[in-house]
């Protein structure tokens, strides 16, 4: 079934015949199918629609590792139109890791924002960052359900992203973050920390941003071979 997706001979949105039929066509019994079934829905090449059966799924999007491109831009750029639901946006004292990363006094006011980010309006990444108060004052009045943060920032505030320091790890969904991304709880995300510079080298951003693992891919060009 895996030769037959990467192939192309199964394409993104076919149906996949019953269970019993497809035991019998590849000499199976059921509960090894379905152990099979669960692992290609698991990377992210099946997708499984309550009471409608299981289909192959839309090919991941990728995502560039070592490069700094907003997700708005970086989705249309691929002709998706992305979207987003605000979940949160407020203004509260700063913990302890937000203020060590921004470079603030312990409590400082920042703005903290969770958004869900859509794609054909199916949520495929959860974004939450902090942002200083005092760099960005009054930025809680702004619209970010139609709007790039990065866009907000250097159009109403002057203030440009020109860098960033990231690092991806692997992570699984909690209760609570799995009923955003309509995924299982313990299905596999991609834990993306990124701290955001300005123009003057000085951190105006900390995010930490959770990409759902089945519909994206993260790449990067690798670099000459050390000696």
């Amino acid at each position: 079934m895996l030769d037959q997706i990467e192939s192309g001979e199964l394409s993104p949105g076919d149906r996949l015949p019953s269970e019993r039929e497809l035991s019998e066509r590849l000499g199976v019994n059921r509960m090894t199918l379905r152990r099979a079934l669960e692992l290609l829905e698991t990377q992210g090449l099946l997708a499984r629609r309550r009471g409608n059966g299981t289909y192959v799924a839309e090919p991941k999007i990728e995502r560039q590792a070592g490069r700094l491109v907003p997700f708005t831009r970086g989705m249309e750029r691929r002709g998706y139109a992305p979207g987003a639901r605000v979940i949160t946006l407020e203004q509260r004292p700063a913990e302890a890791a937000v203020a060590h990363e921004l470079g603030l006094a312990l409590s400082a006011p920042v703005y903290y924002v969770c958004r869900l980010r859509l794609i054909k309006q199916e949520p495929v990444m959860l974004e939450r960052f902090a942002t200083p108060a005092h760099r960005f004052p009054g930025f809680d009045r702004y619209d970010l359900s139609n709007r790039s943060s990065y866009d907000l920032m250097a159009k109403e505030y002057g203030v440009t992203v020109v860098r960033a320091r990231q690092s991806l790890e692997p992570v699984i969904a909690t209760e609570y973050e799995a009923e955003l991304l309509e995924v299982r709880p313990g299905a596999p995300l991609m834990l993306e920390r990124r701290l955001s510079l300005d123009q003057d080298d000085q951190p105006v951003e900390y995010g930490r941003d959770l990409y759902r693992g089945d519909r994206f891919r993260f790449t990067t060009e690798i670099a000459p071979l050390e000696i």
